[in-house]
């Protein structure tokens, strides 16, 4: 006769300790690497002034793509007409030396120049002087599903926290139109018609919470380190003013498909 199995509960719940923690470990040592991985590839865009105080100042986020010269960013990030004064020059900050003896990073500023501009899926595309960086992976973002873990970098607050790339991670919590049909004609806006008018297309609604200075940042698998799509805007509950003290937690990234495009039509992906 064959005796019934007796589970000890204590055994029983120290293994599945075990286990959760032993697969979190290798998620936090994946987190880690990706993030060492992706790192150098993150720039600083902004403008530089010599007779102005501050000489530079942060506009956003980018990331090298493509060729080692070429950097993605928002549209909405480079200056345009009279935003650009005649004394200062577009420039991008690259990721030279991890933390050097200041505890920040050594940043080389490069002189940048606007190479292709997509207002539709607000990116742009800049070529900077200099060494190359190395550039980011992209995947191709219509194997995203809603659920998956991911993670960004890039310059929140506008550098208060320093010129030290941060990353945030969250999950893809929704595939959603960037057009959404609005309840009265005063909530529309010229974005949202120029949109409805072209064609609306679907982008990442993110469960992080993202910064002024994050608009250009890569969105990437959390494991493999390869872009997914491109930070460009945060869900403002109330005013602009209250960005910072009433966060919404919930933010938006455009597909990579979209950076492969404007890649593609100068002869590299």
């Amino acid at each position: 006769m064959k005796h019934p199995i007796r589970w000890n509960p204590l055994l029983l719940a120290t293994r599945c300790f075990l286990l959760v923690a032993l697969f979190l470990g290798i998620a936090h040592a994946d987190t880690v690497e990706t993030i060492s991985k992706v790192k150098p590839s993150v720039v600083i865009v902004g403008t530089y002034s010599p007779i102005k105080t501050p000489r530079f100042v942060l506009r956003g986020t980018g990331f090298v793509a493509g060729k080692g010269n070429w950097a993605i960013t928002n549209a909405h990030v480079i200056p345009e007409g009279t935003d650009l004064e005649p004394d200062s020059k577009l420039v991008v900050q690259v990721r030279t030396n991890p933390k050097g003896l200041t505890g920040q990073d050594d940043l080389s500023m490069r002189l940048a120049t606007v190479v292709d501009v997509d207002k539709l899926h607000d990116l742009a595309l800049l070529q900077f002087d200099g060494a190359p960086a190395p550039a980011l992976a992209l995947r191709n973002s219509d194997t995203v599903r809603e659920g998956q873990s991911v993670a960004f970098m890039g310059f929140p607050i506008g550098g208060v926290l320093g010129f030290s790339a941060v990353t945030h991670r969250g999950i893809v919590s929704s595939i959603t139109p960037i057009a959404l049909p609005s309840g009265n004609a005063q909530q529309l806006n010229a974005r949202t018609i120029a949109s409805l008018r072209s064609g609306t297309f679907n982008i990442f609604q993110l469960d992080a919470t993202a910064y002024p200075g994050n608009s250009g940042g890569p969105l990437f698998d959390s494991e493999s380190g390869e872009v997914v799509g491109v930070i460009n805007m945060v869900f403002v509950k109330a005013t602009k003013e209250s960005l910072l003290s009433q966060p919404s937690g919930i933010s938006y990234a455009i597909p990579s498909n979209f950076v492969t495009q404007i890649l593609q039509k100068q002869g590299s992906n």
